[in-house]
C-alpha cells in the first residue's frame, strides 16, 4: 500500500488534540498504548465507519458490526465486531506507525475503506456461522484446514478468487476468500462485480454471497454484536504495552536474518576489486529509494521488509568490500531483479532464501 498517514481523511468532530500529540517520537514510544485515550469517535477513523455502515444500510443489511481499537487489523473469533488498529486514531500516530514501519496499513481512505469491508466479511460470518454450513465449505473449503497467511502460495492468474487486497489474500485460506468476496460484493452494485467476473470460477462465489446476504435481510444474527462494554481482544484501551515495547515486536515478527550464504550473489552482482566506480554500498545508497519502491510495487511485500533486507545487504556489501560495475542501468536491473527474487520467495516461505 502507499506509505500514507490517514491525514486526508475527512475528520468529523475532530478531538482536540492529546498533550502526547507534540512529543517527539522517543518520548512518544516511552507511552503506554492504554494512556493515549484514543477513541473512533471524532477520529480519522469515524467517518470511514460511517461509510461502511452506510454501504450497509444501502444493502439493507441490518446488522452493523462493532467497531473498536485493536493492534491491529482482525475480526475477533466468534464476535461480529471490527478492530481498527489504533494508529489510524490519531495522525500523530500514523506518522509514528510511518517512521517504524515504513507504511501504514488502511493509511489511505480507499485502503482503509477495503479493509473494513474485508473485516465486515469475517463479522457477518461469525455474526451468522455461515463457514459452518456444507454448502459454504463446497464453495469456498473447509475453514479448519492449516492457516499461515504468510506463507500461502497465491496463483496470481488464477480465476477462481476475487482480487481485493493486495498479495492475492484470497487465496490465503477459505475464511479469506469469503471475506474478500464478501467485500467486494459490498464495494460494488451487482452490475459492476457480475461484469467485472464474468466468466470467472469466482462469480459463483460472489453469486453464493449474494445469495446469504438476502437470507441475513430476513432474519437476525445469531450471534449479536458487542455493545462496546464487553472485554474484546487486544482492545487498545487495555493494553499495557509501551509502544517501543510493541514496535519492537512488529518488528520482530517480519525480521529476517541475512546469512553469509549470500555473499556468493553479491560477490556475483558486484565485484572484489576497485574499478574507478565507486563502492557498492555507496550505488545501493543512491538507489536504494527507487529500488525499493519497485520492489513493493510488484511484489506487495511490506515496505519495512524491503528497506530492512536492502539494508542488511547493504552492509554486507561495505563488510566484503565490494564495488560498483561501470554499467549503473544494467547492475540496476540486477540488483532490483535478484532483490525482487528474495522478497518473492519470502512471501511464498517465509524466507528470503533457502539454501540448496
Amino acid at each position: 500500500m502507499t506509505p500514507q498517514t490517514p491525514s486526508s481523511f475527512p475528520r468529523a468532530a475532530p478531538q482536540a488534540d492529546p498533550s502526547w500529540a507534540g512529543l517527539g517520537d522517543d518520548a512518544l514510544l516511552g507511552l503506554r498504548i492504554r494512556d493515549l485515550g484514543v477513541r473512533i469517535a471524532g477520529s480519522p477513523l469515524e467517518p470511514a465507519v460511517s461509510g461502511l455502515y452506510g454501504e450497509l444500510e444501502k444493502r439493507g443489511l441490518a446488522l452493523r458490526p462493532f467497531c473498536y481499537l485493536g493492534d491491529e487489523w482482525f475480526s475477533p473469533d466468534g464476535v461480529p465486531a471490527i478492530a481498527a488498529p489504533f494508529y489510524l486514531a490519531h495522525p500523530r500516530l500514523a506518522q509514528l506507525e510511518l517512521r517504524q514501519m515504513m507504511d501504514v496499513e488502511g493509511g489511505t481512505p480507499e485502503a482503509c475503506a477495503q479493509l473494513l469491508r474485508h473485516e465486515c466479511g469475517h463479522a457477518f460470518d461469525h455474526a451468522y456461522h455461515f463457514s459452518s454450513r456444507p454448502k459454504w465449505r463446497k464453495v469456498f473449503g473447509s475453514p479448519n484446514i492449516e492457516y499461515e497467511p504468510e506463507l500461502y502460495r497465491p496463483r496470481p492468474y488464477s480465476r477462481s478468487f476475487v482480487r481485493h487486497l493486495p498479495n492475492w489474500y484470497a487465496q490465503a485460506h477459505p475464511d479469506e476468500d469469503f471475506a474478500e468476496t464478501f467485500a467486494v460484493w459490498l464495494g460494488a452494485p451487482a452490475e459492476q462485480w457480475r461484469a467485472r467476473y464474468r466468466e470467472w470460477k469466482a462469480l459463483e462465489k460472489l453469486e453464493y454471497v449474494d445469495t446469504l446476504m438476502n437470507e441475513a435481510r430476513q432474519r437476525p444474527p445469531a450471534v449479536a454484536p458487542p455493545t462496546g462494554r464487553e472485554r474484546l481482544r487486544a482492545d487498545a484501551a487495555r493494553l499495557t504495552s509501551t509502544l517501543r515495547r510493541y514496535y519492537a515486536a512488529r518488528r520482530k515478527l517480519s525480521a529476517q536474518d541475512t546469512p553469509d550464504f549470500y555473499d556468493a550473489d553479491l560477490r556475483l552482482i558486484f565485484r572484489s576489486a576497485p574499478s574507478g566506480h565507486g563502492t557498492a554500498a555507496a550505488f545501493m545508497r543512491r538507489r536504494r529509494e527507487a529500488i525499493v519502491t519497485s520492489a513493493v510495487r510488484w511484489t506487495g511485500q511490506r515496505k519495512h521488509v524491503v528497506d530492512g533486507l536492502l539494508r542488511k545487504l547493504l552492509e554486507r556489501c561495505a563488510r566484503l568490500g565490494l564495488y560498483a560495475r561501470g554499467d549503473e542501468v544494467t547492475l540496476g536491473l540486477d540488483l532490483g531483479a535478484y532483490l525482487a527474487s528474495l522478497v518473492t520467495t519470502h512471501l511464498h516461505t517465509g524466507q528470503f532464501k533457502r539454501s540448496v
